[in-house]
């Protein structure tokens, strides 16, 4: 009984893992890598493939884009503003992220990143929907409460299938998917069933894999190992309805000074599948 009792316990604290990991994860990054680099739209409406993060506060959404743009220039970066301490989302306005290719170029996607969703206020709901259709300009400044109209300055009247949202994906930190409000969860998937009207393929992160086991601390390598990890994926696909499959764990870059193949790879699988949901669904248009 107490054997049993302290293996109950280490489960839940993110300790326990299983014999032979849960996914097959490709440790050496250069295939990942190259795909990336060589990527280009072939839909000649499409100059960028357009990835919009949503999510709660907190979740990682910006520090995500920071870890994507650490990975792809091999230093650590910050250029997308982040907080470890705010109880609201310290984005304020809706913001597209390009990263670098070389001095004269970018890769050809781009990221958008959102206010977090929170249980009374954050990012309106009403606003993603009209994102993910493209009526919603850069460095638009949200209002808790108060959804954009077809009258206001930011609103794109005339959105071209560049402007449009062509990969949905959600950033939950993956220590609190059995903590988040129902009103939070309710706003996610109401994000995701538009977005499946829409026919926008859907994709999710839990990031913080870290924070939320203690094996994987000790080694990223873990990560489709751990026990209490399987079972958080688990559980949001339950609770959004999103597959497995679509569903990848990653750590950003947070305490780190130098990038980490390591690291890296979750993230390049993450990005690259991003891609391919994006090129199918701008290809089947």
């Amino acid at each position: 009984m107490h054997i049993y009792m302290y293996i109950s316990y280490f489960t839940a604290m993110g300790g326990a893992s299983f014999s032979q990991p849960w996914r097959s994860m490709p440790w050496t990054n250069e295939e990942n890598l190259n795909f990336i680099k060589s990527y280009k739209p072939q839909n000649n409406d499409v100059e960028n493939l357009r990835i919009l993060l949503h999510g709660p506060v907190g979740a990682g959404k910006s520090s995500f884009i920071n870890s994507l743009e650490s990975v792809l220039l091999g230093r650590v970066t910050g250029r997308v503003m982040t907080d470890t301490i705010s109880a609201n989302s310290f984005t304020k306005k809706y913001k597209a992220f390009k990263i670098h290719k070389d001095p004269k170029s970018f890769y050809p996607f781009i990221f958008n990143d959102t206010m977090g969703f929170e249980q009374r206020n954050g990012m309106n709901v009403e606003d993603i929907k009209l994102a993910l259709m493209g009526h919603v300009t850069e460095g638009y400044k949200p209002i808790p409460g108060v959804q954009l109209k077809e009258s206001d300055q930011e609103y794109n009247s005339c959105p071209s299938l560049d402007d449009k949202v062509h990969a949905l994906v959600c950033v939950m930190p993956a220590d609190l998917v059995s903590l988040i409000s129902d009103e939070v969860v309710k706003k996610m998937r109401d994000v995701r069933l538009a977005a499946s009207d829409m026919g926008i393929p859907q994709l999710a992160i839990l990031t913080k894999v870290d924070e939320a086991c203690p094996e994987v601390k000790n080694n990223i390598k873990n990560v489709y190992e751990s026990i209490y990890l399987k079972e958080q994926v688990d559980k949001f696909s339950l609770m959004l309805g999103i597959p497995q499959n679509c569903i990848f764990l990653v750590k950003n870059y947070e305490s780190e000074l130098q990038t980490n193949e390591d690291i890296n790879g979750p993230i390049l699988i993450a990005l690259r599948q991003m891609i391919v949901y994006g090129e199918d669904f701008i290809n089947n248009l």
